[in-house]
């Protein structure tokens, strides 16, 4: 089975979903054609009948797999087109090779422009978390040093407590001059990554 897997962060599309797929009235009512379709429609992985069968068991009801295999066939032809895949890459969601094999080409050349663009997406976002934890940790460490300089005065800290006060504004200044050195080339590298972005989002912009 082909899979790409990708960053945290998953899309809808493609996943496999939690065990309980249906309850008892679903299982017992079931039209096994419509539930393969719909679960082709939206590109579910070829393990979802197993998670059917799982729920159904409980109330003593057997999925009629020819049915559903027979659904499903049919909902992927119509899931597995060139602006799904890219929605689904875009999305960041696996892909589980379900596709036929007349479509399958088109459709996974479409997933990895959207995977691309969903890799470059998050490049841009995670600097700028660094950054922002970078700032809200200068933050923290000021006021701490506040803290430390008034115990520094006070007239009723112990010599040990003023010494240990001294050592701790000593480092609480030296990992606040580390962090603020280290913004400036997140930034230009957030900067860079940004460019690439907007760059490669225009090469697809109009494809899909």
């Amino acid at each position: 089975m082909r899979k790409v897997a990708l960053l945290p962060a998953v899309g809808t599309l493609l996943l496999a979903a939690c065990s309980t797929t249906m309850n008892k009235d679903e299982c017992r009512s079931a039209d096994w054609r419509t539930i393969g379709y719909e679960d082709g429609v939206a590109g579910h992985s070829g393990e979802r009948i197993g998670q059917h069968r799982k729920a159904c068991a409980e109330h003593g009801v057997t999925p009629d797999l020819a049915a559903y295999q027979a659904g499903r066939a049919a909902g992927l032809r119509e899931f597995c087109q060139p602006h799904n895949g890219y929605r689904a890459g875009v999305g960041g969601a696996a892909y589980y090779d379900n596709c036929p094999a007349d479509l399958a080409p088109a459709f996974i050349a479409a997933y990895e422009s959207g995977r691309e663009l969903y890799v470059r997406t998050r490049r841009v976002t995670d600097l700028d978390a660094e950054i922002e934890y970078r700032r809200r940790e200068i933050v923290r460490l000021e006021d701490a040093l506040a803290d430390e300089a008034l115990l520094l005065v006070s007239t009723s800290a112990t010599p040990e407590e003023r010494a240990q006060a001294l050592l701790d504004t000593k480092q609480f200044a030296e990992r606040i001059g580390r962090l603020k050195g280290e913004i400036p080339a997140l930034e230009k590298e957030r900067a860079r990554h940004q460019h690439e972005l907007e760059a490669y989002r225009a090469t697809v912009a109009s494809s899909y």
